[in-house]
C-alpha cells in the first residue's frame, strides 16, 4: 500500500503538491529483495529533504545485540526522532504481516517507557488523531 503513497507524492503529475517528510521502513530479507528499488533510488534523488528511505535486511544486517535487523530494530536506531516526529503531527503508516506487529509495538512501548510516557495511550491518542493507522495480513 505504501508504493501508492510515494507514487502519489512524488512521481505523478496531481494538483496536490506534498511537501512533508516521507520515511519508510522496509524490511526484507536480502538486498536482492528490495521491491521498487529503481523507484525509490530515482525519489532518493529528485527528492532528498522529503523522502527517506531506511532498510532493515534480516540475512544481511544485525541488529544492537548482534541477532537478525528487523524493522523494530531499525525503527529503535531513530527512536527519538520517530517519537519526536510523532508529537509534532506525523503519521505513521504500518504495513506488512501482522507478526511484525508484537516487536514494533513492543519497541515503541519500550521507549515510550524510557521517555516517561505510556505507549498504549499514545497510541490510543494516535488513532483518535488519525495519526497511527496499520495495515497487515
Amino acid at each position: 500500500p505504501y508504493r501508492s503513497y510515494w507514487r502519489r507524492m512524488f512521481l505523478e503529475d496531481t494538483p496536490f503538491k506534498f511537501t512533508g517528510l516521507a520515511w519508510l521502513f522496509m524490511g526484507v530479507a536480502n538486498s536482492d529483495a528490495m521491491l521498487y528499488d529503481d523507484e525509490i533510488q530515482e525519489i532518493i534523488k529528485n527528492y532528498p529533504d522529503q523522502f527517506r528511505v531506511d532498510y532493515a535486511l534480516s540475512r544481511e544486517q544485525k541488529n544492537k545485540d548482534g541477532g537478525k535487523m528487523y524493522i523494530q530494530d531499525k525503527m529503535e536506531e531513530y527512536a527519538d526522532q520517530i517519537f519526536d516526529l510523532l508529537e509534532n503531527g506525523a503519521i505513521l503508516y504500518v504495513c506488512g504481516l501482522k507478526g511484525m506487529m508484537p516487536g514494533i509495538n513492543g519497541m515503541l512501548e519500550k521507549v515510550a517507557a524510557g521517555k516517561g510516557k505510556d505507549w498504549k495511550e499514545m497510541q490510543k491518542d494516535l488513532k483518535k488523531k488519525g495519526q497511527w493507522h496499520v495495515e497487515v495480513y
